[in-house]
């Protein structure tokens, strides 16, 4: 079996249980350096051997799988989640291919990490409804499609003015600020922003500032990678602009039925079984 495992954002008590337990049973782990801390290792098996691919290519990547058939256990150790950004899809061809069985066990992301470190909801009633994710076309453009005249980036996105993560575009920061202030957008100078550098690792940075300062901040980490920038009224500092209909009195959802202030009406819950 080969997992390809979520490692989280970074700090080692925020891995999932299931990837904890892959890790574990592991022969062979497959981890990159850069972006993963090596403390993560310390779920692993004490007697699997460990791989950097830091410096491998996809080649190299697959030449481990191939030397290491079933009924070995091998986990490719991504950074956050393997279904942002982790290029994970030609390993599952290849497994496809080879009649390897394969699995993804989700983690948690840099953007989740990054919301709890702000103290910020990402979804707030009256502010933002969605969430975007997106980065800057550089060196790897070819991967950006072309859906519209805009394409996809955070100028095609700007316009919404929905709360935005852009990931892997710390290196241009000029052109970042520049997209998001492009014509038409939802953002303003004034907009709330946030750079969350290394985010949950010891030396997390987190920075709050606005979009018109956003390319000034981004330069003063000192980072381009594992840099992450949030953008949109929802990281604002004010109150709650509007109360969610969530717990409303007033409003009955399918799992809560209406009730007066300073009561509670629901269905009840369901017992536990042996009690």
């Amino acid at each position: 079996m080969i997992s390809f495992v979520g490692a989280g954002p970074g700090s080692p008590d925020l891995i999932t249980l299931r990837a904890a337990n892959r890790l574990a049973d592991a022969h062979v782990v497959v981890w990159a350096s850069s972006l993963v801390p090596e403390s993560v290792l310390e779920h692993a098996n004490r007697s699997a051997v460990i791989h950097d691919s830091s410096t491998m290519t996809l080649e190299d990547v697959i030449g481990v799988y191939e030397s290491n058939p079933e009924p070995a256990l091998v986990v490719r150790l991504h950074s956050g989640d393997p279904s942002i950004y982790s290029s994970i899809g030609e390993q599952i061809d290849w497994c496809k291919a080879a009649g390897r069985p394969w699995e993804i066990v989700p983690g948690v992301t840099s953007l989740a990490a990054a919301a709890a470190a702000l103290g910020r909801e990402l979804t707030q009633p009256g502010v933002a409804q969605s969430v975007v994710i997106t980065r800057l076309a550089g060196r790897t453009s070819e991967s950006m499609p072309q859906r519209s005249v805009a394409g996809e980036g955070p100028a095609a996105f700007a316009p919404h003015g929905s709360t935005l993560a852009v990931f892997l575009s710390a290196s241009r920061p000029d052109e970042l600020q520049a997209e998001l202030l492009s014509r038409g957008s939802g953002y303003d100078e004034s907009t709330p922003a946030a750079v969350v550098a290394r985010v949950s690792w010891p030396d997390e940075q987190i920075y709050t500032t606005t979009v018109g300062k956003l390319a000034d901040t981004i330069r003063s980490t000192g980072l381009t990678m594992t840099v992450l920038v949030v953008v949109g009224d929802a990281l604002g500092d004010g109150p709650v602009a509007r109360r969610s209909h969530l717990y409303s009195p007033a409003y009955t959802t399918t799992y809560r039925l209406r009730s007066s202030p300073g009561t509670s009406v629901g269905r009840p819950s369901a017992k536990r079984r042996g009690r």
